[in-house]
């Protein structure tokens, strides 16, 4: 059986650049799939502080002495490559100081040279196996900012020549994000004129790069089962289900992993004490310093955490609004984010009035998260849409339990305690504060019992959400498509 040679092409890879879940990910998946006997490697851009970063993380990076070259708006853009490894994984390195001079990573323009330096990051990949000693026979890409690497195979003037060479599959983290500009960007990016129809690239007299590439690619994946039904109907298609909905013999949801290398708490460096299923002595002393860093003193009191951005898809406007009555149920709440300048302020101004039951830390802090897991007996996930959802997962392995919506892959992890004996969490369906609410009493009716919560924690723990599984899926997936 060939060992399938897949090509993540991603704007963010952690621990070297990471603004979200996406991150997340592809910092994780590729070294999974390598472990699984697939030959994954990743082209990243080399942002500014880049290189730095790495140095800091004694990662060595080498010069491969090759370049790539890309032609757009009727010029060429050269970029030397550089390779590192992380987590045993292949990384080159895109150096194109000029496209890739902004460190907050994405534009906050939709115009078409906005649209340059991810346009130069999907055809530059194409690039590669031209330049290197090593060919993909897949490439996987990642969001709309690699969405015109399968749009190029088939509409671009010179990659759509290469079409048959490759395979491509794309992963929808987040259908919300689609990068729709103007139609002149076809020209920029050279692409033929017959991809401006409503069976190509066109939306709306726009062009949108996600729609070019959810049309054009092989395969498409999404981060979790439920997540791929519901990007298929007008309440989660973001303007995009008749598409996907036309597409759905391609479409496969794969729940994301995590990676517990990172996520442990019997080996967390950051956290004040271990503990693990069988001793949660640690628990308690972390909750102690979660209570310390706050200036709380121990009241007994149930610790609600949030940890995410403060946007409304992360349920943040309902929070508020039931916020007052969560405080009167006689637990504590703690924030940890950043996001919408309003919701900031709004919370800051709440965490003043509720001085002993509300603490809200804006921004973000590794150490403080890690703290929150392991501190918290609660987490409030109160999401519009979640396409898969990483703080839930984490939270179980911490023994925290999830309070969630029952939406995307929060309710492909979740079970209901009240519906199953081996509940893991509770859930919500109707996105109102009255059920955020309900949800938080039905959770506390089990916690003061002690004993059931014990339970309850323990089932939480005892789930394996590696990336072993999805690996071995993604594997079964490249196989398939190239024809074994």
């Amino acid at each position: 059986m060939k060992c399938p040679r897949v090509l993540h092409v991603a704007s963010e890879m952690a621990p070297l650049v990471k603004l979200g879940g996406l991150g997340d990910v592809v910092g994780s998946l590729p070294a999974a799939l390598r472990e699984v006997g697939v030959d994954a490697r990743i082209v990243l851009p080399a942002y500014p502080g880049l290189f730095e970063r790495l140095e800091a993380q004694n990662l060595s990076c080498a010069p491969t002495g090759k370049s790539v070259h890309v032609a757009l708006d009727w010029r060429v853009y050269s970029a030397p490559l550089w390779e590192t490894s992380v987590n045993n994984t292949p990384v080159y390195l895109l150096e194109q100081p000029e496209l890739f001079a902004d460190p907050e990573v994405y534009p906050r323009e939709t115009t078409p040279l906005a649209t340059l330096p991810f346009a130069f990051l999907s055809l530059a990949a194409l690039e590669i196996p031209g330049a290197l000693e090593w060919t993909p026979d897949i490439f996987h890409v990642h969001d709309w900012p690699g969405a015109l690497v399968p749009a190029a195979l088939k509409w671009h003037r010179h990659y759509r020549n290469r079409r048959g060479d490759y395979e491509t599959v794309l992963t929808i983290h987040n259908l919300a994000h689609q990068w729709i500009t103007t139609p002149n960007a076809l020209n920029i990016w050279g692409f033929v004129k017959e991809s401006f129809t409503i069976e190509g690239i066109e939306f709306y007299g726009g062009i949108n790069a996600l729609k070019g590439g959810i049309l054009a690619a092989d395969a498409i994946t999404t981060v979790s089962p439920r997540y791929a039904w519901e990007i298929q109907t007008p309440q989660g298609g973001m303007g995009l289900d008749g598409v996907l909905a036309s597409c759905r013999g391609k479409i496969q949801g794969i729940l994301n992993g995590l990676d517990y290398t990172v996520w442990n708490p019997e080996t967390d460096p950051l956290l004040p004490a271990p503990y693990s299923i069988e001793d949660l002595s640690g628990k308690t002393l972390c909750r102690k310093a979660l209570l310390q860093a706050c200036g709380w003193e121990e009241n007994d009191r149930p610790l609600l955490v949030f940890v995410g951005r403060l946007v409304e898809q992360k349920g943040v406007d309902i929070l508020l609004a039931a916020m007052e009555d969560l405080l009167s149920l006689g637990t504590r709440v703690l924030i940890l984010g950043s996001g919408h300048p309003i919701y900031e302020r709004v919370l800051q101004e709440e965490s003043r009035r509720y001085q002993d039951l509300l603490h809200v830390h804006a921004g973000y802090d590794e150490t403080l998260a890690h703290l929150l897991y392991a501190g918290g007996d609660m987490l409030l996930m109160p999401s519009l849409f979640e396409p898969c959802g990483l703080s839930q997962l984490i939270a179980l392995r911490y023994g925290t339990v999830p309070l969630v919506r029952a939406v995307g892959g929060l309710a492909d992890t979740i079970i209901d305690v009240d519906g199953s004996p081996d509940g893991n969490g509770f859930l919500f369906s109707d996105y109102t504060p009255h059920e955020l609410r309900r949800v938080v009493e039905r959770a506390l009716s089990h916690w003061h019992d002690r004993e059931q919560w014990k339970i309850i924690v323990r089932h939480g723990m005892e789930q394996d959400f590696s990336w072993k599984h999805s690996a071995e899926t993604y594997k079964a997936l490249y196989l398939r498509l190239l024809g074994n």
